[in-house]
């Protein structure tokens, strides 16, 4: 599969794209396919060294957050099949074709979003619009 990967500590010219082994999914875990991630903050700051990733993520590939779809659920995986459309968070690893994560940092994205991000932006302006009305 292909990720963006960090190559060394710098600016933007340090990212690349590389061919890296698909990875694999264990009794506790998804296999997504990603088909929306995004950088913030603190991919920034690790991409110039200085916001090391947790030690159980992906060291050197940015995105800390995710869209996709299941491809593979592990044996003790409950609540979710294969074609499930999810989101979540991650460690770091979001900037890649598939990941692999725990179900727990996944949910069910809601049928009435399409798989545009622009789509997820809109719903999320109406939240913040119920929240800020005093809900």
């Amino acid at each position: 599969m292909r990720a963006v990967v960090i190559s060394r500590p710098g600016g933007p010219e340090v990212l690349e794209f590389r061919q890296i082994p698909d990875p694999v999914c264990g009794d506790e875990e998804l296999l997504v396919d990603i088909r929306a991630t995004a950088l913030n903050r603190a991919d920034l700051l690790q991409r110039r060294g200085l916001y090391p990733a947790p030690a159980d993520a992906a060291q050197d590939i940015p995105g800390l957050e995710f869209a996709g779809e299941v491809e593979t659920c592990g044996a003790g995986v409950e609540g979710f099949r294969p074609g499930d459309r999810v989101m979540g968070i991650l460690g770091g690893g979001g900037c890649a074709q598939k990941v692999a994560l725990h179900a727990g940092l996944c949910i069910a994205i809601p049928p009435e979003l399409s798989s545009s991000p622009f789509d997820m932006l809109r719903h999320q302006d109406v939240e913040d619009e119920r929240i800020s009305g005093g809900e």
